[in-house]
């Protein structure tokens, strides 16, 4: 390459801008980094950051400081996140409606695809469809041929609207050409309660949120909503197995980055957490505990993932004309 006064300009301009980003990189950590929690304490991607703190501490040899910011179905953390410096001193942990919020939050303060990098797809869960054991309810199939009998007389509940779990029931809805009535709670905790009561007939949850339930034989599994049966509930079967071929729905969870983290330290950070996340008692508790399906997949594999899954929820949400709550 011939080498002109323009061309040693131009790269005498360039250097200052990308020196501190190259300097920040091969310093990083050097001090306390933050993984931002778009959702309240005790929630399941709150559960998961703080097992994994204590490891991932010792393996970046810095502090981790987990920090909930919670609000309108995860934009409000999420949001922070974006505005924050892209220096890998800030991180954002996710749950499966991050994929649903640009449709379902016609305002949202940024954009999911160019504001913010993906760093690492954690895992998966399947759904769970259950119902109070006192209902009568013991196949999808008497879900279905009472709903069709009685319009809108079957209730669910869910963690909120705009949901995955109520998007899939939505769908599921929309395949089988009958009409539930959703009601939306404000997380896990109040919509198990109230289902175990018996106040709605069906709950769409997590895995980790029902089995406990599940196990203590106060609600009946109907079925789990994966491609295939999770080992770990293998006597529940799939929507799919129940009439309704290729039909998934699953809880997963994933960290990003603001736009503009050096690939570098988005490597090291990945591969630390999936590092972390590989160690026998964690990976034992998730797998065992929770269902929880270990991806384990670097940014490539998340971004298509989560492309997948925006593509998937975003025709629900058009088709049915859903809102998520705004609190």
């Amino acid at each position: 390459m011939k080498l002109t006064r323009r061309t040693l300009v131009l790269a005498g301009m360039a250097a200052p801008l990308a020196a501190p980003f190259v300097a920040r990189a091969q310093s990083w950590p050097s001090g306390p980094v933050r993984i931002v929690v778009a959702y309240p304490p005790g929630g399941s991607t709150d559960a998961i950051m703080r097992l994994i703190q204590p490891g991932l501490q010792q393996r970046l040899n810095t502090t981790i400081v987990i920090e909930n910011r919670s609000g309108a179905s995860g934009s409000v953390g999420t949001a922070a996140v974006v505005k924050s410096q892209p220096d890998g001193n800030t991180w954002l942990a996710v749950f499966d409606n991050h994929a649903a919020n640009p449709f379902v939050l016609p305002l949202l303060p940024y954009d999911s695809e160019k504001d913010l990098d993906p760093v690492l797809l954690i895992g998966t869960a399947p759904y769970m469809i259950t119902t109070a054991t006192a209902k009568p309810y013991k196949t999808l199939a008497d879900v279905i041929a009472f709903a069709k009998e009685n319009p809108g007389k079957v209730s669910y509940g869910s963690v909120g609207s705009g949901s995955v779990g109520h998007l899939a029931m939505a769908l599921l809805s929309q395949r089988a050409g009958v009409k539930l009535t959703h009601v939306p709670y404000r997380g896990g905790g109040p919509a198990m309660n109230d289902a175990v009561a018996g106040h709605v007939d069906l709950l769409v949850g997590s895995t980790a949120l029902s089995m406990p339930q599940v196990e203590a034989g106060t609600i009946r599994p109907i079925v789990q909503t994966g491609k295939e049966r999770n080992q770990f509930i293998a006597q529940v079967p799939t929507v799919a197995e129940s009439g309704f071929p290729n039909f998934e729905a699953y809880a997963w969870w994933g960290i990003f980055a603001p736009a503009g983290t050096p690939k570098n330290i988005i490597e090291r950070f990945g591969n630390e957490m999936a590092a972390t996340l590989r160690e026998e008692r964690i990976a034992k508790q998730l797998v065992e505990t929770q269902q929880v399906t270990l991806t384990l997949g670097g940014p490539e594999a998340e971004r298509a993932f989560v492309g997948d899954q925006m593509q998937t929820w975003g025709k629900v949400v058009k088709d049915n004309n859903i809102k998520a709550d705004q609190n």
